[in-house]
């Protein structure tokens, strides 16, 4: 992925993001890919993922502290 991708998707909502995830994987049941299209729809999606799991993570972390405090 381009720099200037990963910045976009990390400045992204969770919202967007999950969206986005559910958007590649219409488009991987849906459509023929072609092997560089599903490559570059995979590593999208998995960034995509780590994005998502970092947003749940600080939001537990968050809540927490909320909890502990």
């Amino acid at each position: 992925m381009a720099n200037g991708q990963w910045l976009k998707a990390k400045n992204m909502t969770y919202k967007e993001a999950i969206a986005e995830i559910e958007q590649i994987l219409k488009s991987l049941r849906e459509e023929q890919n072609s092997i560089d299209t599903l490559s570059e729809r995979v590593a999208r999606a998995t960034e995509l993922i780590a994005l998502c799991r970092e947003k749940l993570r600080k939001a537990e972390e968050d809540v927490n502290s909320i909890i502990d405090n």
